[in-house]
């Protein structure tokens, strides 16, 4: 990972223009474990404050090539909140943060120090589909949430 500085994303050309006025999540479309991951945002994300973005789309691509990961193997999710990309463990605890009570209770894990945290989703991602199994068909938007999706 590649770390870059605020909204980096924007003055690189190889990333196409997308609304990130509002957290938006880059999640594995065709994961089971993060498909699942995506629908528990859109049920508990009452404000309607994440958006979502599938990796294998033209932008959530590019946005993994951006921060120097595999855009084959997405072995992480990706916040960009405020300008700046979270990963690993990182990401899921400020997307609990975003979802209010009882899911903020999470942030406690950051007792952890990020490299046991990170080596812990580490092991995770890289199980996942033998874990949990792989979709056929990326993950598209339920019905009525079509505006939360960007592609």
């Amino acid at each position: 990972m590649i770390s870059r500085g605020p909204y980096s994303w924007r003055q690189d050309p190889a990333v196409p223009p997308f609304p990130d006025d509002r957290p938006v999540i880059i999640f594995d479309g065709h994961c089971v474990m993060c498909s699942g991951w995506a629908r528990f945002i859109l049920r508990y994300d009452r404000a309607r404050r994440f958006r979502l973005l599938p990796a294998q789309s033209p932008t959530g691509r590019a946005l993994y090539v951006h921060y120097g990961l595999d855009p084959e193997d997405y072995e992480t999710n990706i916040l960009l909140a405020d300008g700046i990309a979270w990963f690993k463990s990182e990401s899921v605890i400020r997307t609990a943060l975003g979802l209010g009570l009882p899911w903020s209770l999470v942030a406690a894990l950051r007792i952890l120090p990020q490299g046991w945290r990170d080596r812990l989703y580490g092991l995770v991602a890289r199980n996942r589909f033998r874990l949990f199994g792989r979709r056929d068909v990326c993950m598209l938007a339920p019905p009525g949430q079509e505006d939360r999706f960007l592609t």
